[in-house]
């Protein structure tokens, strides 16, 4: 099994966490993503909905306990394949909601880009997310990069 070790600033994440922790919080009763789902079957719409909020609830968790006491002693995350995808699906779940919440704005090339253009002035609320934004995207990357959860084992 892969592991990947990453020492975060403490000084520059911190802030970040309190924006992502916020954003996760406002997942708790709704999907990042509202799931199409057959009109004329309630009983089915609600179950299936029912179960992707459990688990991207799970996924969350699982990712915001990373950052847990002993993270603010030594600044390290633990990755490895078996915590790979919750952590990229809780990264992509707040990236959706940072940027339906606060970034729609910027447009999706310059989230994607990670470069604000210039006549875009954001607001310290967006300056904020856009950061927690760009590290959640940098986090995801590194993990396919030298994890590839969807390599065989």
């Amino acid at each position: 099994m892969k592991r990947v070790e990453v020492k975060l600033n403490l000084e520059a994440v911190a802030p970040l966490l309190d924006v992502i922790k916020a954003a996760a919080d406002d997942l708790r009763p709704m999907l990042a993503v509202d799931p199409r789902l057959p009109a004329n079957d309630t009983e089915f719409a609600t179950a299936w909905t029912g179960d992707l909020l459990a688990a991207q609830t799970s996924d969350l968790s699982f990712f915001l306990a990373l950052f847990n006491a002993e993270f603010f002693t030594d600044g390290v995350i633990m990755l490895d394949t078996p915590n790979s995808e919750p952590i990229l699906r809780a990264c992509s779940a707040v990236r959706l909601r940072l940027r339906e919440k606060y970034l729609r704005p910027l447009g999706d090339e310059a989230l994607e880009s990670g470069e604000v253009p210039a006549d875009k002035r954001m607001t310290a609320d967006q300056r904020r997310a856009f950061a927690a934004y760009v590290f959640l995207a940098t986090l995801q990357e590194l993990i396919v990069q030298h994890l590839n959860p969807t390599a065989p084992e």
